[in-house]
């Protein structure tokens, strides 16, 4: 692997998490919108990453990886809403969304959950950035061994 594949999979990895902890904070800021511009609750949302196509069928990667690692770091798969997590329930009959029986309907935000998931990005951002700095410390021990 060359010294720009580094940098450039340590580069996809801050990019990704990055987005992701974008994503998150969008989370948390619509943790109380009861409605969207289509009338329902905010639902969170979800990143998912996969592997960069690597432009080699899977079988031959498979079998020569035995003999040198083959990636080129991650991309953003998708940004799902979560529809797994029900929407919570709360009575408050003042509010303006309250259905008639007083109750309204909360997204499906739980700020804990969504703090930890932003701790993790973090630490994976921070992973990555010290990966490349690693790389880019290299890459200059390299150039000043050529002098």
């Amino acid at each position: 692997m060359g010294i720009f594949s580094s940098f450039n999979i340590n580069a996809s990895g801050l990019t990704a998490q990055r987005y992701r902890m974008d994503i998150i904070s969008q989370n948390i800021a619509n943790a109380n919108t009861t409605r969207t511009a289509d009338g329902t609750p905010y639902r969170r949302k979800v990143v998912t990453f996969a592997e960069k196509d690597s432009h080699t069928p899977f079988s031959r990667v498979l079998n020569s990886a035995r003999d040198r690692f083959s990636g080129d770091g991650v991309k953003v798969d998708g940004v799902y809403e979560d529809t797994q997590t029900d929407l919570t329930m709360v009575y408050d009959p003042s509010h303006p969304d309250a259905d008639e029986s007083g109750y309204v309907m909360y997204p499906n935000v739980n700020i804990i959950t969504e703090m930890t998931n932003m701790i993790d990005a973090s630490r994976a951002y921070e992973a990555n950035s010290t990966a490349f700095n690693a790389s880019k410390a290299m890459a200059v021990k390299g150039l000043e061994i050529g002098q």
